[in-house]
């Protein structure tokens, strides 16, 4: 197992600092250390106060952690003053630490003061040459430059600048610029991006902790700079993006989503396989339509349609039973896939779904039963969005949750011109999908309401 080391202060909130540190070395597979720097008084509010650890002790941790087990990578983050810099430097270079990941840690998001002005010499002198990789954000750029910064160029003269003071890469983290959020790898001769789409949220607590301690693991695990870096800058994405809003401020950044992806993926799998067996004995292949059926089933926090588990060849009728061409697997179905992202934005935990045969009987059979009946119409459907393959259901999905105050057991549509008229089935789980299918089943064969 690969060893990973935090050098940083501690949040008592537990969303940034080493807290933050332990949690995502520990969920990327790597084993955490810690060396405090600093105890703080810390919630999503701010900071409340900060008793900084006296050097001679951190240097005790550094040389506890590094003459026993050794570390593979470290990283700094919030090391406040000097004397703790100048430790840190000193037991790093002593213990021949090589891949060394330099978050500048200056200023909390409440604008309270993480690094004294007198250190920020030492930081420069000191720690930074040693850095594999240096990552600050826009403010810590332009006071560690005393440039500032509003554009892709003035992020290119102030990489050149702190590359100059030493570290062999510099990751300037852009998302304190509008846009995309991009940050901005460079080498000494060449800029690197890696962009992503912005997220709506102020719970980014730990944003940088959080970054930073995964390109670490990333490192130590072997991984090349830029592969580092593009892996943990899909970490972050997650992180922020199912963020958590504990408290009364900006909440914390959540490291959990990957990892849940990747343990839930062989039950995922199994549960459609399950769900199928059951299709196939209650004999319900009335209801594949002339288009065929899916069943997909998502990854807890999926994102893409490579999170989202169908059956490939979708679900066909074989007399009076369902069956697949072939074993679920992830990616198999952007139709069905589009329908379970958009619910899952709406709720998260509806993450299966699967398309029947409509009948005008059935939609009034599962409205006299109690069921909640959402719908779209093809009609109103914008043309740009008909002329782009795959986003059709999507639209529609979209465009009948926004209409309800509660997730629908059906969507329905009536068709349109080479649109089949379609039912789609939503639940939490496979499970529930295929027991309101069968019940559905059982309602074709009641006399049909009036």
């Amino acid at each position: 197992m690969k060893r990973i080391l935090t050098i940083a202060g501690s949040d008592s909130g537990g969303g940034a600092g080493i807290q933050a540190d332990l949690k995502t070395i520990t969920l990327l597979g790597g084993f955490g250390m810690s060396v405090v720097t600093a105890l703080t008084a810390q919630n999503t509010l701010g900071v409340a106060g900060i008793h900084p650890v006296p050097p001679e002790f951190i240097g005790q941790q550094l040389d506890a952690v590094l003459s026993d087990i050794g570390a593979d990578a470290v990283k700094t983050g919030m090391l406040f003053n000097a004397d703790a810099i100048d430790v840190a430097a000193d037991r790093l270079s002593i213990f021949g630490i090589k891949k060394i990941v330099v978050d500048p840690v200056m200023v909390a998001k409440g604008g309270d003061v993480l690094l004294v002005q007198e250190a920020r010499e030492t930081l420069v002198a000191r720690l930074i040459p040693m850095a594999l990789v240096v990552t600050p954000n826009i403010p810590e750029a332009e006071v560690l430059t005393n440039k500032s910064i509003r554009s892709e160029d003035d992020i290119h003269d102030a990489a050149r600048i702190i590359h100059a003071m030493g570290a062999r890469y510099v990751l300037i983290k852009g998302g304190h610029l509008d846009g995309p959020a991009t940050d901005y790898l460079y080498d000494g001769n060449n800029l690197f991006k890696y962009s992503k789409a912005r997220i709506d949220t102020p719970h980014t607590h730990g944003t940088g902790c959080v970054y930073s301690a995964a390109i670490a693991t990333n490192l130590a695990m072997e991984l090349g700079i830029k592969e580092a870096i593009e892996r943990a800058k899909d970490f972050i994405h997650a992180a922020i993006r199912f963020s958590v809003p504990l408290g009364k401020g900006h909440g914390p950044t959540n490291p959990f989503p990957q990892f849940a992806r990747e343990l839930e993926k062989y039950r995922v799998l199994e549960a459609l396989k399950a769900s199928l067996a059951r299709l196939r004995e209650a004999s319900v292949g009335d209801l594949v339509p002339e288009v065929q059926s899916n069943l997909g089933y998502a990854l807890p926090f999926a994102e893409a349609h490579q999170d989202v588990a169908a059956f490939p060849g979708r679900l066909v009728r074989l007399g009076k039973k369902i069956v697949s061409v072939s074993d679920p697997a992830f990616g198999a179905s952007r139709h069905i896939a589009n329908i379970i992202l958009t619910a899952m934005r709406y709720y998260p935990e509806y993450r299966s779904a699967m398309n029947i045969r409509f009948s005008e009987g059935l939609i009034r059979q599962c409205r006299a039963v109690g069921w909640k009946v959402g719908s779209f119409d093809r009609s109103d459907e914008p043309e740009a969005v008909k002329q782009q393959e795959g986003s059709s259901l999507e639209w529609g999905t979209e465009k009948a949750l926004s209409k309800e105050t509660e997730i629908p057991d059906i969507i329905f549509d009536r068709g349109d011109i080479g649109k089949e008229p379609m039912i789609r089935v939503l639940g939490r789980t496979p499970q529930e999908v295929v027991d309101k299918v069968i019940k559905s089943y059982g309602m074709t064969k009641k006399p049909p309401l009036l």
